[in-house]
């Protein structure tokens, strides 16, 4: 298993961290984990999936 750092999710979604929070609080992108007072991750293969999922929507769009 792989933890993201905020940067490394924003650089895979395009999104910025304020973005991310919102959709993170609307639960509409996976949820963060928390390592630490000033230090959260996200596990990798949770925001591949989640990717996989908006190509696949679009695909079905087609």
């Amino acid at each position: 298993m792989k933890l993201l750092s905020k940067c490394q999710v924003k650089e895979m979604v395009l999104y910025s961290p304020q973005h991310i929070a919102r959709l993170e609080a609307a639960g509409q992108f996976p949820k963060r984990v928390q390592l630490g007072v000033n230090r959260v991750g996200w596990i990798e293969d949770e925001i591949l999936h989640w990717l996989q999922c908006r190509i696949d929507a679009r695909e079905q769009q087609l």
